[in-house]
């Protein structure tokens, strides 16, 4: 799959994409093997059953189904992801979330970053506006853009606040794309961007996978502060062994880097798991 200029150009411009019925044909074996993971595993979050009342994740997710590391092979996912990112891009991580009830307003990161990273995600669920889609801030990704940083001081990620306080109006009323997908369509945005939603359901079934560009050799100090990371959700290294196990020398391109950077990764989540009481939701 290969994208075209102008898709390529709409990305740039205002951080997603949107691709219906891109994974329709598939969406039954992606359903039922999204649904045996976390039966093998409890059935929520940390081997407990999911309980209706909070987000239940498992990270990471695709990690933990030889067809769901597949993904990363798939030519549809490589091509989407190598256009935008470059073809040598890092397999980053994943989850998979039973989402319940709001997700207000925020950015997956923030603008200081100078390397592009993108999510994918799947959505298991029929979802629209009222009940749970996907909302985005278009051009909200830009870096060093006047309205884009005018945004991020009136949304802060990293701190609690409502666009009631900031804005005077509540979040489902924000300017905004409601992304509505159903079973088998994807959504693709670079993580700066301002995103939410509403109305959702108590189980609400996604998951994502995180791509991003290659470091330069002269960054991995700072790679590494990204790898360590990981350890809020117990990780011992960069990516699960069924990945690593599974994987073809297409598919370790995407993985190599990383795994040459998490020698102190294990450490770090021996001291999470000593300081939570169990791993991350998100």
């Amino acid at each position: 799959m290969k994208l075209t200029e102008q898709q390529i150009a709409f990305f740039k411009t205002f951080g997603y994409l949107y691709f219906p019925g891109l994974f329709a044909d598939d969406i039954g074996q992606i359903t039922d093997t999204f649904e045996s993971i976390f039966a093998e595993r409890g059935g929520g979050h940390h081997g407990q059953a999911h309980d209706y009342k909070q987000r239940s994740s498992i990270v990471p997710f695709i990690d933990q189904h030889p067809y769901f590391c597949s993904l990363i092979d798939d030519p549809r996912i490589e091509g989407l992801a190598g256009d935008i990112l470059g073809y040598d891009f890092n397999y980053s991580n994943s989850d998979g979330n039973f989402y319940v009830g709001d997700t207000g307003w925020h950015s997956d990161l923030g603008h200081a970053s100078p390397y592009l990273t993108m999510k994918i995600a799947f959505y298991l669920d029929e979802v629209t506006k009222d009940s749970g889609c996907l909302r985005v801030i278009p051009g909200s990704h830009t870096s060093g853009d006047s309205f884009a940083s005018t945004l991020n001081d009136m949304m802060p990620s990293m701190k609690e606040f409502t666009t009631e306080e900031s804005l005077g109006v509540a979040g489902q009323d924000i300017p905004a794309a409601a992304l509505e997908t159903k079973p088998g369509d994807l959504v693709v945005f670079d993580r700066r961007i301002k995103h939410a939603s509403f109305g959702g359901g108590n189980r609400r079934r996604m998951f994502t996978m995180v791509l991003e560009q290659r470091y330069a050799e002269d960054d991995m100090p700072e790679l590494r502060r990204k790898i360590g990371t990981l350890s809020r959700w117990w990780m011992e290294r960069a990516y699960g062994p069924t990945m690593i196990e599974t994987a073809g020398p297409g598919r370790m391109a995407h993985l190599e880097q990383r795994l040459a950077n998490d020698g102190h990764l294990a450490e770090l989540s021996r001291k999470a798991r000593e300081e939570m009481a169990e791993p991350s939701r998100g």
